[in-house]
């Protein structure tokens, strides 16, 4: 689909098994797309890892006859399921990640359960229960804790800062504050550009994101607001 994806090929051990496991030591965006099991690896003739003879991920890999839902809470599940990863129908036994999900479309799916359920599953439950019929005995198991959509602020001249907002303001009042949490980036363009365009864009950005319009100082009382 045009996205740049991890995918893992394993020998000799489960994958699921794997998965479940990366999931406790490594945070969701680390965790492969996909996971390909092979029988032997492919060799060059100079005994290297042929790298393009490696057989391409496949999202219908693996997937297992269609069992239906058999109650309410599957069936919410597998609606769910269907809109996240845009292929259906799904049954209670196929692999979401056999059928093309990962790290990013199960953060989506927790936010949808959590509407849906009103629970708040935990990523590591995605990867270590990836089936209807194990996420529906998960959230059997989990205390209601209804869905709470976060609302804005009240509009004001100032906002409080969070502590790691302060710390970094008064680490740049020092005489050498650094440069540590700078993050500079170059982007090369070719061809003509068009400046009324670019700045047109980059306006419309700021005019939407409030963070890109945000300034630090120190109000009345001495301590940083935003």
């Amino acid at each position: 689909s045009g996205e740049t994806e991890l995918c893992a090929y394993i020998q000799g051990r489960d994958k699921n098994d794997v998965r479940a496991q990366l999931a406790h030591v490594l945070p969701g965006y680390m965790i492969p797309a996909h996971f390909v099991q092979i029988d032997t690896w492919p060799i060059t003739p100079s005994g290297k890892l042929d790298r393009k003879a490696l057989p391409a991920p496949d999202g219908a890999a693996g997937q297992e006859s269609y069992k239906a839902p058999r109650n309410l809470t599957e069936m919410k599940l597998a609606q769910l399921w269907e809109d996240v990863l845009k292929n259906g129908p799904v049954g209670i036994t196929d692999d979401f990640f056999d059928r093309g999900g990962h790290s990013l479309k199960a953060t989506a799916l927790i936010s949808r359960i959590a509407k849906a359920f009103g629970v708040q599953v935990p990523l590591k439950d995605i990867f270590a229960r990836p089936t209807i019929e194990g996420l529906a005995s998960v959230i059997r198991e989990l205390e209601e804790s209804p869905y709470a959509a976060i609302e804005p602020a009240e509009k004001g001249d100032t906002y409080p800062v969070s502590s790691a907002q302060k710390r970094m303001y008064v680490l740049q009042q020092l005489e050498d504050g650094g440069v540590g949490y700078n993050m500079p980036a170059v982007l090369e363009l070719e061809g003509k550009l068009d400046r009324k365009r670019l700045e047109t864009a980059f306006q419309a950005l700021i005019s939407r994101h409030e963070s890109l319009r945000t300034s630090f100082e120190t109000g009345n009382g001495g301590e940083p607001v935003q």
